[in-house]
């Protein structure tokens, strides 16, 4: 069975009701905002916070991309949404399915690390980039870690892969948010998306809490 691959996200912990459409008694649907960036425009990369730093793509750090969404997903309500973001081996597969497609972009694809001896080494966020066809590129999940939000890295993460997209020549970049997620609207909406299109998720109804 093909895996789903989720948009663009930054899960925040709430505790409101999800935005959802019940469709049949087995069924439900997410809410979810399309958005895209005009690349066009002159942006400004922010500088992470001291001890932080940014980690390229390279095939030895894919596991780490997995791992890092896991902890960032698992108890959000986008595991809900996506059932593979709330387990490992789930988030392992998600990750070779965007790695395999013909448009994966390792210049649009980033972690932050903190620290750098062995002992003390902290994975703390993870972006993914893909160019599809017609000349624009997707966000395919943004995951900051608990622990390590409201630093800003999620904007730097945003900031590094959208400079990825430009290298390829792209000009625009769409992702996807759960509608009630509104810290992650409020944040791309600020870095420039803009809603495009609302569209909904089914989920099967033994995984939507109520």
């Amino acid at each position: 069975m093909r895996q789903e691959t989720p948009g663009g996200e930054i899960p925040v912990r709430t505790r409101v009701q999800p935005t959802r459409r019940r469709v049949a008694m087995d069924s439900t649907y997410f809410k979810r905002y399309r958005m895209e960036v005009d690349l066009t425009a002159p942006r400004s990369a922010p500088a992470l916070p001291p001890g932080y730093r940014l980690v390229p793509w390279n095939e030895a750090v894919l596991d780490v991309h997995a791992r890092t969404k896991f902890r960032s997903f698992r108890d959000e309500i986008d595991a809900l949404v996506f059932p593979c973001l709330g387990s490992l081996d789930g988030c392992r597969r998600l990750m070779r399915e965007i790695r395999n497609k013909p448009g994966f972009l390792p210049n649009a694809t980033w972690l932050v690390a903190h620290g750098t001896a062995p002992e003390t080494l902290q994975w703390c966020g993870t972006i993914q980039g893909i160019a599809e066809r017609g000349g624009g590129g997707m966000i395919q999940n943004i995951g900051v870690v608990p622990g390590h939000r409201s630093l800003g890295l999620g904007q730097c993460l945003i900031e590094r892969s959208l400079a990825g997209f430009r290298m390829h020549g792209l000009r625009r970049v769409t992702l996807e948010v759960t509608a009630d997620n509104a810290r992650a609207v409020r944040l791309y909406q600020r870095l420039g998306f803009r809603r495009v299109r609302t569209v909904y998720k089914v989920a099967d109804e033994a995984t939507v809490v109520a």
